[in-house]
């Protein structure tokens, strides 16, 4: 990551509303100049297409970079979360912030590390680069090296993040809405609640260095088969709050295994979901984000990299069991036995009718298409996980129709929803029903 894309992180409330504001009046000169521009040769704009124009865009995806947190977290959710319900411009650049925001300068950078470590808080490296090798929304990453020469991977959170988390995202709601920027038929206010709620857990560092312990456990423990899944080792001495500090691992993006040969593809993707049910079924414990960032590839071992589990969920054991009778009823399409689960899931409200009854059923079953097939199931050219999205989204924004499925629910789908997507990019074949039945 190249100093150029530096830029301080705004660390007070008023500092951090005062630049939404600036983006805001921003937008509507640059409105008001296209209006002009587009009335001079005699077209009637409408409000949207002034809004909508890619200068404004840019500086919207620029902004939410720039203050990183949930700012920036608002706009990698609407970009997974919202896919083609989005015009394309504003998907395009929103997709960028999943993994493109802007580093700290040095400057900044040391301020934060004296905070936490004190004056000497170089002494236990022999190198510590002050560059990072990746930076998201609530934190970047160094590489640094220890005196007995160990290689690690230090995560910084951003400062001010863990206190502006309710307020940014608020200020970002109220922005969005007034600018016309987000299509009206699309219900951003779950959104913006799930936005708060995941930015609150992942922001306590404490908790993701927890989570990582016990997965690591599992594998110690041979309930993650140490021959096809590495995690990091952490180093909780040197974390605290704001700084987690990890074995940096080597590792190739998951997505470019895309080149590599069928049965590497189809490797890959049966051992994710494997893992997506035993995390349902055996360990009640889920990693829950579904960004493509979080999983690498290293060629030599064959090996998958899990990374960031600050967003892991406990799954509660009545919860685990009745997915486990919504999928398996899903497969001999019981509707009743379906509807059993849904009920004690939590989907149906009393004032639910037959037919909005019958439409969440219908999802639930296109989403275990790949549980019902036998033999393996083709991912590659596959719309699967756009039609269950299309279709769950269709829903959420009939309101008098639909209400939120509880939160884990949320978190559940979105991981598998996921894993589709990324089996269908990567085109692999996955006998997903024998998966399901051998856990």
């Amino acid at each position: 990551m190249k100093n150029k894309q530096a830029a301080k992180v705004p660390t007070s409330r008023l500092s951090r509303l005062s630049s939404l504001g600036g983006l805001a009046s921003r937008l509507a000169s640059n409105v008001v100049f296209e209006g002009a521009k587009k009335l001079s040769k005699g077209e009637k704009p409408s409000l949207n297409e002034l809004v909508m124009t890619p200068k404004n865009i840019t500086h919207l995806a620029n902004k939410l970079a720039e203050l990183r947190g949930a700012a920036m977290k608002v706009g990698q959710m609407l970009s997974m979360d919202s896919g083609e319900l989005l015009p394309k411009e504003l998907s395009d650049i929103l997709s960028k912030l999943r993994s493109d925001a802007k580093a700290m300068p040095h400057k900044q950078l040391i301020v934060i590390l004296k905070s936490n470590w004190g004056d000497d808080w170089l002494d236990p490296f022999t190198h510590f680069e002050l560059s990072p090798f990746a930076a998201a929304s609530i934190g970047q990453v160094h590489q640094a090296t220890l005196g007995s020469g160990e290689k690690l991977a230090v995560k910084l959170q951003y400062p001010g993040i863990r206190n502006s988390i309710d307020s940014d995202i608020d200020n970002v709601a109220t922005l969005l809405k007034l600018s016309n920027l987000i299509p009206s038929n699309v219900q951003l206010d779950q959104l913006f609640d799930e936005a708060k709620k995941q930015l609150h857990v992942e922001a306590e560092y404490l908790n993701e260095l927890a989570m990582l312990q016990r997965f690591q456990s599992f594998i110690d423990q041979g309930q993650i088969d140490r021959e096809s899944f590495v995690i990091p080792q952490v180093y909780p001495a040197l974390c605290n709050q704001n700084i987690l500090v990890m074995e940096f691992i080597e590792g190739q993006s998951i997505e470019s295994i895309v080149a590599l040969e069928q049965p590497i593809r189809d490797a890959v993707a049966t051992k994710l979901l494997a893992l997506f049910f035993k995390e349902l079924f055996c360990f009640k414990l889920m990693q829950t984000d579904p960004n493509f960032a979080n999983y690498q590839y290293q060629t030599t071992s064959g090996k998958l990299v899990l990374l960031d589990f600050g967003a892991s969920r406990v799954i509660p054991n009545a919860l685990s069991a009745q997915y486990r009778q919504l999928m398996a009823a899903s497969i001999v399409n019981d509707r009743l036995a379906m509807e059993n689960a849904a009920q004690n899931i939590g989907f149906f409200q009393d004032a639910i009718t037959a037919a909005q009854k019958s439409l969440v059923l219908d999802i639930f079953y296109m989403a275990c298409e790949p549980l019902r097939f036998d033999g393996e199931y083709d991912f590659s050219n596959n719309t699967l996980a756009n039609r269950v999205k299309e279709a769950g989204m269709a829903m959420s924004m009939q309101s008098n129709e639909w209400h939120s499925p509880p939160a884990d629910a949320i978190f559940i789908h979105r991981k598998l929803a996921g894993l589709y997507l990324l089996a269908s990019r990567i085109g692999a074949k996955v006998n997903v029903k024998q998966l399901f039945e051998n856990t």
